[in-house]
């Protein structure tokens, strides 16, 4: 079986003199919408975020703890947030951790500023106007309110799971230029701003499971896999953590045929034709930085989960 190979994982956008070619489904223009999933709304309870984490470094950045960074807090009903560095940065001889990690550094302290007002875009903006590394990452931000209502914000294809009674119910989409080229916060005027991000209304009930992480889970677990997950485990840090270490493991295998590689597939990387002749294709994980938050949405008057977890 072939392994998935592109020449440039996460390629960094930097100034070209030829025009910035686009996949047809990418757009400068932020896309809003509200979703709200079929229920019938009753009054209730204050709501809130029960939260486990986990990360797992690419197997060649564990010493350095890999270009992921993420935070968690209990702020109003919890916010989530994650970064993913791009990688292609480290080709200019820069460390890609340095932006992720003080982007997450920024947003958690402004999480509270007056400006923001519980806008996760706001909080975008104002995060990354007061990063001043050089550096580039896909991120997406979650904030709950206490009313049940989750505001997303997200540039690049870092992703969310909404999870209710066994299905997802809601999830985001990837923005890309063209294939392993996200959408990316920048240091360099050719990025992306919090202008470009695709933002999202969700309205959650007690019960539901939101499931965020980098591209490193959603390229090596497919949904079905992060239902089971989830919902064999009573808490959210052990589902993270169990998450987490699926994705590394699917990442390793080269006959896994994960989302990454059925992705690469239907974008015409392949196998040479002479080995599709013999019934071979293109299979395998992506290895990659995994980062896995799992949040139960909780009523306030429900003290079996307090807190957050990280593992």
């Amino acid at each position: 079986m072939g392994r998935v190979f592109i020449p440039h994982p996460h390629r960094l956008l930097l100034p070209s003199p030829s025009p910035l070619h686009r996949s047809s489904n990418a757009s400068t223009i932020p896309r809003r919408s509200r979703f709200s999933p079929p229920a019938h709304r009753q009054i209730r309870s204050e709501l809130s975020l029960s939260c486990g984490s986990h990360l797992i470094p690419h197997p060649a950045k564990v010493d350095k703890g890999g270009e992921d960074a993420f935070f968690v807090t209990n702020h109003n009903g919890g916010v989530l947030a994650v970064a993913d560095g791009v990688s292609g940065w480290a080709e200019q001889s820069i460390d890609p951790a340095l932006f992720p990690q003080e982007l997450m550094a920024n947003a958690s302290g402004l999480v509270v500023d007056e400006e923001v007002s519980y806008d996760p875009q706001a909080l975008m903006r104002k995060a990354h106007a007061a990063t001043s590394s050089v550096g580039s990452a896909t991120v997406i931000i979650a904030m709950l309110e206490k009313d049940g209502t989750l505001k997303v914000a997200t540039v690049g294809d870092c992703g969310l799971r909404l999870i209710r009674r066994g299905q997802v119910v809601f999830a985001t989409s990837p923005q890309e230029h063209y294939f392993d080229c996200p959408y990316q916060l920048s240091s360099e005027k050719i990025g992306q701003t919090y202008q470009d991000a695709m933002v999202c209304t969700v309205e959650l009930m007690e019960g539901d499971i939101v499931v965020m992480g980098s591209d490193g889970l959603f390229d090596n677990v497919f949904d079905h896999e992060i239902i089971s997950s989830v919902s064999g485990s009573p808490e959210v840090a052990e589902a993270a953590k169990i998450l987490a270490n699926l994705a590394s493991n699917h990442s390793k295998d080269p006959n896994f045929d994960s989302p990454y590689s059925m992705e690469a597939r239907s974008r015409g990387f392949d196998v040479p034709w002479w080995k599709k002749i013999l019934g071979r294709k293109l299979t395998g994980g992506k290895l990659d930085d995994i980062t896995v938050i799992v949040g139960r949405i909780i009523s306030s008057s429900d003290s079996r989960e307090v807190g957050y977890e990280t593992t």
